[in-house]
């Protein structure tokens, strides 16, 4: 087999972007993707198991974030923003525009005379003391384990710092044809560009030296190259030896290899439901809320399912729910049909509806438990307080031949999105190419 210039491992966002900047400046790359599609955690359904379009993995483009901007537009790829109302079901009460976390203010003068970093429950239990602070705590952790699917043992509270600063709710869009458009997009690039892509073939061994590197595949497949890049999720590269989806290296990389322990990486699952009607925008659920639900995008509840949307603007019969974080990693051997049989109960909790009922009018379901996944293992990535130096061990190149990219890498205000992926596959590229 021929040998490349650079090795790519993992055809997700990361490893895509890196493999389709080098070809596109005349490099000889080829990618190896254990599963049999490209995407890694992004996945859109399209006309099939009846989701006429669905996100399994990563649905938002969360701000004005260039580089995906960008490359939807070299792509020719329309988006569109996300607009809808805030709702939140709790003790039998609905309650519009309740997003705001009682308490926030207080917390966030706290969090801003922070000087050295600590984790967030450390943080909680140093500042907020009084039993009255109970409630606060209890909806930032779980804020913090649903939207960052982080552990709060764990988790740094200047990076969250950093990151809520930073957010902007006024722009969220959608990518037309789902975010898997601009995942072909890439990979046709790459092929354009004489880049291999070859599915199923999953790495278990890597031997290298400067200047040179072999991999192994399971069905004992060998591929040589120049350079490596390494793309894999980090939660597959912080799996022990013996798992599914770990990759050996010969010889050892033993500073790269404390690094990535070191850093924090979420659960998720994601449950997908499709109705025959939008049941929440039906008369009786506006009798029970006091208002219409039309408008709604988000619903927060205190159920096993906490946080819902729908596809608003949009008008579709397809609800979202998510589960992040320490619940998620709990729920991590659970069957699809257990979780499903509790996203219905939390559902029929929400709107008042007959489990049986709700089930009568589900069309199509699908659980997305990225943490059961061995060529996942989790969600995205969280800063720990480790983090930062784990960082800087795993940005500097090993002898000029392994090289790490991934959302895991990127340091920016948009942690955790497909923009730090796009973002640290696009700077890899310009290593190797500078180097």
């Amino acid at each position: 087999m021929e040998k490349a210039d650079v090795l790519i491992i993992g055809a997700g966002a990361a490893g895509l972007m890196a493999a389709y900047t080098l070809a596109k400046a005349g490099k000889q790359v080829t990618v190896l993707e254990a599963c049999n599609r490209t995407g890694g955690r992004i996945h859109t359904l399209g006309n099939s198991l009846f989701f006429k379009q669905a996100e399994v993995g990563a649905e938002f483009v969360h701000g004005q974030l260039p580089v995906t901007l960008e490359l939807l537009q070299q792509a020719g790829i329309g988006y569109s923003p996300i607009d809808g109302e805030m709702w939140q079901y709790r003790n039998g009460t609905f309650t519009k525009n309740a997003g705001m976390i009682e308490g926030w203010d207080l917390l966030m003068k706290k969090l801003n005379a922070l000087k050295e970093d600590t984790t967030l429950d450390a943080f909680l239990e140093t500042h907020f003391t009084d039993i009255k602070f109970e409630e606060l705590k209890t909806s930032v952790r779980r804020y913090a384990a649903g939207y960052d699917t982080s552990d709060p043992a764990r988790v740094s509270m200047l990076a969250l710092r950093n990151e809520w600063l930073h957010e902007d709710d006024e722009h969220q869009y959608r990518i037309e044809g789902g975010y898997c458009a601009l995942i072909q997009y890439l990979a046709n690039e790459v092929k354009a560009n004489n880049g291999q892509i070859y599915l199923n073939e999953p790495v278990t061994e890597l031997h290298w030296q400067q200047g040179n590197a072999k991999v192994i595949t399971a069905e004992q497949n060998s591929y040589e190259a120049d350079k490596v890049i390494i793309a894999l999720p980090l939660g597959v590269l912080q799996a022990p030896a013996n798992q599914q989806g770990a990759v050996t290296f010969y010889p050892p990389i033993v500073a790269q290899a404390e690094a990535i322990q070191k850093m924090g990486f979420g659960a998720i699952i994601k449950v997908l439901l499709q109705f025959d009607n939008a049941f929440w925008e039906d008369e009786i659920t506006e009798q029970l809320a006091g208002e219409s639900l039309k408008d709604m995008l988000f619903l927060f509840s205190d159920e096993q399912i906490p946080t819902w949307w729908t596809q608003a603007p949009a008008h579709v019969p397809l609800l979202t729910g998510w589960l992040g974080g320490t619940p998620a990693e709990e729920w991590k051997a659970l069957s699809p049909e257990e979780v499903l049989t509790n996203a219905l109960q939390s559902l029929s909790n929400i709107f008042n509806r007959s489990v049986d009922g709700l089930k009568e009018q589900l069309v199509a379901w699908h659980v997305a438990n990225w943490t059961a996944e061995p060529y996942t293992r989790g969600s995205y990535a969280y800063d720990t307080i480790d983090t930062p130096d784990a960082l800087k061990v795993l940005s500097q190149p090993v002898e000029d031949t392994l090289f790490f990219t991934g959302e895991y890498m990127y340091s920016g205000t948009a942690m955790g999105t497909v923009e730090a992926a796009l973002t640290s596959g696009q700077n890899v590229a310009k290593q190797i190419m500078n180097s």
